[in-house]
């Protein structure tokens, strides 16, 4: 199993251990790490390698968002950086009790790639046809990501478990 972290963050994949497939065939992503996810697949298949299961934690779902709430965040980070970081973690965990977790290196050009990717549903199909199986969890608490638009896209080429009183990181408390 490989394990892609979300944005700002490293070793949180203990949240998600009730749901990961650890077979060494599955590529797990979190939030902003399931568009890297997605890419190790595609070059895994591009070579030839094995793939069985994509599995996908809260993936990023912005484009439902209007260019306003893009910029919004950006300027935010611009303007300090530290300070939307906590803000952004904070929400992470909302409706429920921030917990601690790890950080890691992080850019305005992440940001901007999470806040600005689009999931191509022909390329998700593209997947399945080659036999992966794509799994998406969605908390239906979700402060950071819009689930339910999320819930609806990924619904044509994915099992989703949508966990209806669970917040980003899939915690019901």
């Amino acid at each position: 199993m490989k394990f892609f972290s979300g944005f700002s963050l490293k070793n949180e994949q203990h949240y998600f251990k009730e749901y990961i497939n650890s077979s060494e065939y599955t590529v797990c992503g979190f939030s902003y790490g399931a568009i890297k996810a997605l890419r190790e697949i595609k070059e895994m298949l591009s070579r030839k390698k094995r793939v069985d299961r994509l599995q996908l934690f809260s993936p990023v779902f912005f484009q439902t968002k209007d260019e306003k709430f893009k910029k919004l965040q950006l300027l935010g980070y611009r303007k300090n950086q530290d300070s939307y970081l906590r803000e952004f973690i904070s929400s992470c965990f909302l409706p429920y009790e921030k917990k601690i977790v790890e950080h890691d290196k992080n850019s305005i050009e992440e940001l901007e790639e999470l806040l600005y990717y689009e999931w191509d549903i022909q390329e998700l199909k593209n997947l399945t046809h080659n036999g992966v199986k794509i799994e998406v969890y969605l908390g239906g608490k979700d402060a950071v990501i819009d689930a339910k638009g999320a819930r609806e896209f990924f619904l044509e080429t994915a099992t989703v478990t949508y966990i209806k009183e669970a917040n980003h990181f899939l915690l019901l408390n």
